[in-house]
């Protein structure tokens, strides 16, 4: 499941059936707009093919000047972001240099990968 907001900017004047057009096409909620013809949706989709789809409908509903994704959640991403997480930890060991106490902290050298680089 994926959920994107969407800023939508329509004339001031025109804000009132841009948000009849909104409603009627059951392809987002409204959660915000004000008198200067901004408005704020979210859309969900079991992907993003399917978010593109509504983005780009909402995008030709008469007077809506314009319509961009602003922020997206995917499951899919936060479950890779997860596994990696996790993989990361159970692969995680303090290096020996860390551990050996003849070894001063001013003659480790960080460059991204501790265990390479001494000084």
């Amino acid at each position: 499941m994926n959920i994107s907001s969407i800023v939508i900017m329509t004339k001031p004047d025109k804000i009132q059936e841009v948000l009849k057009s909104l409603e009627e096409s059951g392809l987002c909620d409204i959660h915000f707009y004000d008198e200067r013809g901004r408005i704020i949706v979210t859309i969900e989709g079991e992907d993003v093919y399917e978010e593109t789809f509504k983005l780009k409908a909402i995008q030709d509903i008469p007077y809506v000047v314009s319509a961009e994704m602003s922020f997206a959640y995917s499951e899919e991403e936060l479950q890779k972001a997860i596994n990696e997480f996790e993989k990361v930890q159970q692969e995680r060991e303090v290096p020996e240099i860390l551990e050996d106490e003849n070894i001063k902290a001013e003659a480790i050298v960080y460059k991204g990968h501790i265990k390479a680089y001494l000084r």
